[in-house]
């Protein structure tokens, strides 16, 4: 059975090699690239199941990498590993679509549990046979993971994909801020501002209005709830 094959991408060599070893000891496969426009290139030519991303580097920074892969409509879930650690650089790196921002220095067992939970949550809504979910203007295909409002598509990050299928799969229920980060991140919550974030970024792509949210609500007290119909 083949294993999930991860991209690193840092351009410091010490740093890189770290972070193969962590993936290499945690069972998967591994490709390594120096620059921001290296990687883009590397994602063009293979299907990686997890990315690694340095911010500061040389030409194309990190977030420029973001905003390339998600503008091309890719679901590649992505793990932010940088020494920047002011809260505006987390909030950035999450809202342009990283579904993880951890600073350096890290916990390496940290970091390789939260790489595998990743790579596991992002294929838990793959269906053995194709199902598409419909929910007013909505449709989900399990099979693809792809996501369409009123039959055009619309791109999601591995976390926006995660979160939209928990809604579109519950219509008109409500969830707490809790029960979503149970069941999306796999942990106890620790940031609001990140289910806050991810609920309104994916406001902008789904709403007519983003200001006055139709679809995507706040229940004001208990949490958010997807109204689709």
């Amino acid at each position: 059975m083949a294993k999930d094959l991860v991209l690193v991408v840092d351009d410091d060599e010490a740093v890189r090699t770290m972070l193969y070893k962590i993936m290499i000891s945690n069972d998967f496969d591994v490709d390594q690239a120096s620059s921001g426009a290296e990687a883009l290139e590397l994602v063009e030519q293979k299907d990686y199941d997890l990315m690694l991303l340095d911010i500061n580097m040389h030409g194309i920074d990190g977030f420029e990498v973001i905003n390339t892969i998600r503008g091309q409509g890719k679901n590649l879930p992505i793990i932010v590993v940088s020494g920047r650690k002011a809260d505006y650089d987390t909030l950035y790196g999450l809202d342009i679509g990283a579904d993880e921002y951890i600073t350096k220095p890290f916990n390496p067992v940290t970091l390789g549990a939260k790489a595998k939970a990743l790579v596991r949550r992002s294929r838990s809504f793959v269906s053995e046979k194709e199902t598409v979910i419909v929910a007013g203007p909505f449709s989900y295909d399990t099979q693809t993971l792809r996501f369409y409002k009123n039959g055009e598509e619309i791109p999601l990050s591995a976390k926006e994909n995660a979160m939209i299928k928990l809604f579109i799969d519950n219509d008109n229920r409500i969830f707490s801020k809790d029960t979503i980060y149970s069941m999306i991140w796999g942990e106890t919550i620790i940031d609001e501002n990140a289910i806050m974030v991810y609920v309104n970024r994916l406001r902008q792509k789904i709403e007519d209005d983003p200001s006055d949210p139709q679809y995507l609500q706040t229940v004001r007290g208990l949490g958010y709830r997807f109204k689709a119909k």
